[in-house]
């Protein structure tokens, strides 16, 4: 009777570890890694890193990473330039000064 409790409990050690581990290869993203990786793809035009980045996260969720990120970086370089936001943002983008 203990030989076969031992071997029931066996297989159920054996099986909770088969499932942690199929759980840590499967390690998700959060938005913001989707977001730097998806605009460091785009910067360097690597299509296959873009693709990978879009399947981490919802569209919406790497919309409002990507914005994120837009808006930090254009308030470091404003910080970095002594200018205003507006003016990096504008800079940025080839648009005349308002």
């Amino acid at each position: 009777m203990f030989d076969r409790l031992s071997k029931s409990f066996g297989r159920f050690l054996n099986s909770m570890r088969a499932e942690t581990t199929t759980r840590e290869a499967k390690r998700t993203h959060n938005l913001f890694e989707a977001a730097a990786a998806y605009i460091s793809a785009c910067a360097e035009d690597d299509q296959d890193q873009i693709d990978e980045a879009v399947t981490w996260v919802s569209p919406e969720a790497l919309s409002f990473g990507v914005s994120e990120l837009a808006c930090r970086a254009v308030i470091a370089l404003a910080r970095e330039r002594d200018e205003s936001p507006q003016t990096v943002a504008r800079s940025l983008l080839g648009l005349p000064a308002a």
